[in-house]
């Protein structure tokens, strides 16, 4: 179950990666239907995997929790606060639903009302932002009721294949982290 010292939801929990979550980040991450929203459309390895481990979770660039379902103590997926700048405070927020069967159950906008609160008083980020691809819908809804606000809309700015996807820059605030 939770532990208290990490985020925990109504139904979610998050807890710390670890290297054996491996495997199942790489299966996660490669699947069409989660990698088709990554702006990274490289198919991940153990390899990178273990090289992000390495050199920005080690070093405290990047924090990153896997998700986990309260009920059952399943991990359903992943959510990572990256580029932490400590100067600046500011970090580059991030997520995904691993698991097919949770996409669509409202545990990634539970995710994200938590990783906000986590990065305003744990991390004690004065700004929290992220990059979205503007067609998903739910994701960009799920964001803005956590509380991040569009910033900028950047038209045609990632190329897939043959086409070219609308990109949104969108951001949270804590003034009382000035």
């Amino acid at each position: 179950m939770g532990n208290a010292n990490y985020p925990e939801g109504e139904n979610i929990y998050l807890r710390p990666i670890t290297l054996e979550d491996t495997e199942r980040i790489v299966r996660w991450r490669n699947q069409d239907r989660v990698r088709h929203n990554f702006i990274d459309q490289a198919l991940f390895t153990e390899e990178s995997h273990e090289r992000w481990m390495r050199t920005k979770v080690a070093s405290g660039e990047a924090v990153q929790f896997i998700i986990c379902e309260k009920a059952s103590d399943r991990p359903v997926g992943s959510v990572y606060f990256r580029d932490i700048d400590p100067a600046g405070r500011s970090a580059e927020y991030g997520i995904f639903i691993g698991e097919a069967d949770a996409a669509g159950r409202g545990l990634g906008s539970e995710t994200a009302r938590l990783a906000v609160t986590y990065a305003r008083d744990v991390l004690k980020l004065h700004k929290l932002r992220l990059r979205v691809f503007a067609d998903n819908a739910g994701a960009v809804k799920s964001y803005r009721n956590a509380g991040f606000v569009q910033e900028a809309h950047l038209r045609e700015e990632i190329r897939q294949g043959d086409a070219y996807r609308d990109l949104l820059l969108m951001a949270v605030i804590f003034p009382e982290n000035a």
